[in-house]
């Protein structure tokens, strides 16, 4: 390429004003033009270069701005240097352009769908199909940012301090053991005494949530293609986390006694059965005594898993919170999650998994040896929150406030949509499920795409569903709406939805 081509060229793609080096200092700018033009094939493996004195006059820039971007690039390989004869393009490059993604995606094996992520396996394509964070979880139903004024931040800073002024070198490594022991030892302990699980204290492993604990039971309990049955409607994380580890869902009705399979299903052999047995997530059923004790009959005789997401138990407001389902396991088939992020704040990414005695060993080396855990400063904070009784004095006093918004919410449903709508799943949890008579044809997308418009995030039950959903109602969120705002908003709401019907 004769010399003033090549400064044309350099000049045009320097001063590009969306180039993504825009910004950055001149020589580097000028050094990512040379590398592109290398690399694009402008400049064959061979081809000299101008000297920098010409290069600099060339481009109207000063020598030593061209020194250093040549000095770069030959440092990198992209150019070399011979003494008395000039500067050349590296004949180590390619002789070819290197693949576009477009011919790149082109060149794959015939059928292959050409998209944006034309890299992603079967698994990743299934994950991101669709973003859960946009389409399933359950937010605030009014604008705004999250409530957190019952939360004693102060006192927490307090309890996180004391250990960092310790400065005990031990919470700065790596949970080894499955954890900070003596958080394992406090929540035993709490959920003997509040759920009645059957627990000894080394049997629980501080995870990252409950979707790290799907994660992990699903890695080390199926295999790719194992069967595995959820609820239908399920929740998605647990959806999307069963799906990325390679097994077939078998989806399985719900009814009001939770989880209802058909003769059919019983006659099935699943690897691993995922349930909410506590409060159903989204319909907020309890999974009844007799579905309980036939569903734990059943994986012992298939000597298959239960995976029991207990996600937000302490929050029951008519009566005690219902006895876990892992309290009833006399085979030690079922693993029992819980989190924090519920009572505490989502941040907090802190939960816990109850396994078996036999699976200790495995899921304790699993747990490492996947995710290197750590947080022990902020698991030896938790520990003193707990043990001083911070947690349940929290726990009191969120159940009061979320039991007076549920109510006003409630109250504002029923007497704006009477008996048009139904609510299920009220008596306990953070949201309330709002259920559409099927005779009506309602399109609950559409209701939930009218209230974010206006400022509501409401989520379709639709969307929980797989394959065609058996019913269409709204899924709204109570826990992060200020109680003083929950009338105005809750009017708002049924206002939009009572047009819709109507």
């Amino acid at each position: 390429m004769r010399s003033y081509d090549l400064a044309e060229l350099l000049l045009t793609e320097l001063h590009r004003v969306d180039s993504p080096h825009a910004n950055a200092p001149l020589n580097r700018r000028l050094y990512h033009t040379m590398r592109s033009t290398i690399l694009a094939g402008h400049l064959t493996a061979g081809a000299q270069l101008p000297s920098t004195r010409d290069l600099a006059r060339d481009l109207d820039l000063s020598r030593n701005t061209v020194m250093s971007a040549v000095g770069q690039l030959a440092a990198e390989g992209y150019l070399t240097a011979q003494q008395g004869s000039g500067t050349y393009v590296s004949d180590t490059l390619p002789d070819q352009r290197p693949l576009t993604p477009a011919s790149h995606a082109r060149s794959r094996q015939a059928g292959a769908e050409s998209t944006n992520s034309r890299d992603l396996s079967q698994r990743g394509s299934l994950l991101t199909q669709s973003s859960g964070s946009q389409q399933f979880e359950v937010q605030p139903f009014a604008p705004g940012a999250i409530e957190f004024t019952d939360f004693p931040i102060q006192l927490w800073q307090k309890l996180q301090a004391k250990y960092w002024r310790s400065l005990d070198r031990d919470l700065l490594d790596y949970g080894q053991e499955g954890g900070y022991m003596p958080l394992r030892e406090a929540i035993a302990q709490y959920l003997t005494l509040s759920r009645s699980v059957r627990v000894k204290p080394e049997q629980v492993l501080i995870t990252s949530g409950t979707q790290q604990a799907i994660d992990l039971t699903a890695r080390l309990l199926t295999d790719h293609g194992d069967e595995a049955w959820v609820e239908n409607p399920c929740y998605w994380g647990a959806r999307r986390a069963l799906q990325s580890a390679g097994l077939t869902l078998r989806p399985v009705d719900v009814d009001a006694e939770g989880i209802a399979p058909s003769a059919a299903d019983w006659q099935r052999n699943p690897r691993l059965i995922y349930v909410t047995p506590s409060h159903q997530y989204p319909l907020g059923h309890v999974m009844s005594l007799q579905r309980r004790r036939a569903l734990l009959t059943f994986a012992a005789s298939r000597r298959c898993w239960i995976f029991e997401d207990d996600y937000d138990s302490e929050f029951r407001y008519t009566g005690r919170p219902f006895a876990s389902l892992q309290g009833l396991d006399e085979h030690a088939q079922v693993l029992y999650s819980g989190t924090f992020s519920k009572i505490m704040y989502p941040g907090i990414r802190l939960g816990y998994l109850v396994v078996p005695p036999d699976l200790l060993e495995a899921f304790n080396t699993g747990l490492y040896d996947l995710y290197r855990p750590g947080q022990l400063m902020l698991q030896a904070a938790l520990t003193d929150f707990i043990t001083e009784g911070h947690l349940n004095t929290l726990i009191r006093r969120l159940r009061v406030a979320y039991q007076a918004r549920r109510d006003e919410l409630a109250r504002r449903i029923q007497q704006c949509l009477g008996e048009r709508v139904s609510i299920s799943g009220q008596d306990s949890g953070l949201h309330l499920c709002l259920v559409f008579d099927p005779a009506q044809h309602v399109d609950d997308e559409a209701i939930a795409e009218a209230a974010q418009q206006q400022g509501m995030t409401v989520r379709p039950l639709s969307r929980y569903y797989i394959g065609e959903p058996q019913q269409r109602g709204l899924i709204i969120g109570y826990a992060y709406v200020p109680t003083e705002r929950v009338v105005p908003w809750a009017r708002k709401l049924c206002e939009l939805i009572r047009q819709r019907l109507a």
